[in-house]
């Protein structure tokens, strides 16, 4: 099977979008932009993390259900998912729409995290996703979201996917020690 397949196409495409949405948030003083009100530069944020958000989706979708998961895939994927959450938040902090402490403790948690799988997995260890990990994904796609667009609640999700990125961590680390 080549590695090379459509799934693993969605996340280099994811991988590609992630500095383009970085770009809409850190560049707003830009002569190209000095006539575009902010809100239009939100809006188009917004629009690339909707389709790399869609994207993650349908890779890991296309990949399980037409039998295209890959060594390639499997670490594209979570490298995507990775740098749109990075770039993400950083732009967010960048326009001071994200506390910059909160953004810290989840990306040093996945910073930590992807380690962690690195070794587990390097030692044969299964290190799948929990259902808490999952949602602390969602709650970090929607936390993102909701503070693209400056919506109310933003704040709230940031603080919800805060605190499953930490308890996902805990589950990471106790789940890792048990299979010792």
């Amino acid at each position: 099977m080549t590695s090379l397949n459509l799934p693993n196409i969605l996340a280099i495409l994811r991988i590609l979008l992630a500095p383009l949405m970085l770009f809409f948030f850190v560049s707003r003083d830009l002569v190209i932009f000095e006539n575009i009100h902010y809100s239009w530069l939100d809006y188009a944020a917004a629009f690339i993390f909707v389709i790399a958000s869609v994207t993650d989706f349908f890779d890991g979708f296309i990949a399980r259900s037409w039998n295209q998961i890959t060594v390639l895939g499997s670490i594209l994927d979570p490298l995507a998912d990775k740098l749109l959450v990075l770039a993400g938040f950083i732009g967010l902090v960048y326009i001071d729409r994200a506390n910059v402490w909160v953004v810290y403790l989840i990306l040093s948690r996945e910073f930590f995290i992807t380690g962690l799988r690195v070794v587990a997995i390097s030692q044969n260890k299964d290190v799948s996703a929990s259902f808490i990990g999952k949602s602390k994904t969602v709650a970090q796609m929607f936390a993102i979201g909701f503070l693209t667009m400056d919506w109310t609640g933003g704040t709230i999700l940031l603080y919800i996917s805060l605190f499953l990125s930490l308890y996902s961590a805990y589950e990471y680390v106790v789940g890792y020690a048990k299979k010792g």
